[in-house]
């Protein structure tokens, strides 16, 4: 993995809060411009009533399975060497993130905001926090590493490790705030979201990547198969942002204000987990390279897997997945100001 720090970071993540914009302004665009052709999509579904949409779930699953290849599970052995950082960013992601969110999310939209929300929709709103927290950041930890001058093995690992957890204990931490929020949510639907969007990708990917290696070798793996795959999680990662947008362009436009209201719990929960998982690497003496991704991954989320869920369990145009929505439209500006102050505050760190 060291070479790819030599590569310098590529286009596409240098401009990565622009292209979110872009695909804002075109989703929403195409959503109020086109609202037939728009809503014919959303209706696309796997089964009547099943909530998965057809062409999320497949851009979902050409961005999951390349994510998935890159995971050597080989890898998790020589982190027991120094375990430290492994330790912190997993009990932040898995005991403290979800938790803090269903704090913010009562806090905010349920007693500071009530006066502009109603309580069904509030309920909506609370549900897709919960979600976007419980799926802690895989795809997009890479890239904040790379701007932190983060160890890209050890961030491997962390990706690798919570993509375990994450089999069994999202849906339940889901299922568990969702419930003392007084928020319905079906366990099948739930557990079939898991096992649709990272059972099937992480098999498939785990399976393919032994296959491939042992049948042609790492190195044509690693700089002529996987190579192949980027272009593709680009445009599905977009395109997906595009749908997005689109469906929930009404939502948007109509309910800024909205927008504006969860957008704030967002952001609280992300400095809050950042920094608690910054101070308490450097607590344990943890290195600056495994303590910045650390803290990001602690912050960041897998929106693309928290959008998912929350269309499959809400629908499209739900206020739980507006939330979720926000939650990607906070997500690249908030984290690369997070990176900024890590990588400033390095000298007092390593002090």
């Amino acid at each position: 993995m060291t070479e790819a720090k030599s590569s310098g970071i590529g286009f596409f993540e240098k401009y990565l809060s622009v292209w979110v914009l872009i695909c804002m302004a075109t989703g929403i665009g195409a959503g109020k411009l086109f609202p037939s052709f728009v809503s014919a999509l959303s209706s696309m579904e796997f089964g009547q009533g099943s909530q998965v949409n057809i062409p999320i779930a497949i851009l979902i699953w050409l961005m999951i399975y390349p994510m998935m290849l890159k995971i050597d599970f080989g890898s998790l052995a020589g982190v027991a060497k120094r375990p430290k950082g492994l330790m912190v960013t997993l009990f932040v992601n898995w005991l403290v993130k979800p938790f803090s969110m269903a704090f913010f999310a009562w806090l905010f939209i349920r007693v500071l905001f009530s006066s502009w929300i109603d309580p069904e929709t509030a309920g909506d709103y609370t549900a897709g926090l919960i979600i976007l927290a419980a799926a802690p950041c895989t795809a997009m930890v890479f890239v904040w590493s790379y701007l932190t001058d983060g160890d890209p093995a050890y961030t491997l690992v962390q990706v690798a490790v919570n993509d375990l957890i994450m089999l069994v204990a999202f849906a339940p931490i889901v299922m568990f705030l969702c419930g003392i929020a007084n928020v319905f949510v079906p366990s099948q639907v739930l557990v079939t979201s898991v096992l649709v969007f990272i059972v099937i990708p992480l098999l498939s990917g785990c399976l393919s990547r032994v296959f491939l290696i042992k049948s042609f070798g790492k190195d044509w793996f690693e700089n002529k198969f996987l190579p192949l795959f980027h272009p593709v999680a680009i445009f599905a990662l977009l395109a997906t942002l595009v749908l997005i947008f689109a469906f929930q362009a009404e939502n948007i436009t109509g309910r800024y204000l909205a927008v504006l209201l969860l957008a704030i719990p967002i952001i609280a929960q992300v400095y809050f987990n950042s920094g608690l998982t910054y101070m308490l690497m450097r607590f344990f003496k943890v290195p600056h390279n495994v303590a910045a991704p650390g803290s990001l991954i602690g912050a960041s989320n897998f929106f693309e897997l928290a959008v998912a869920v929350a269309i499959t369990l809400f629908g499209a145009s739900s206020g739980a997945a507006l939330a979720c929505v926000v939650g990607v439209l906070v997500e690249v500006p908030v984290m690369l100001s997070v990176c900024k102050i890590c990588n400033s505050t390095r000298s007092w760190y390593s002090r």
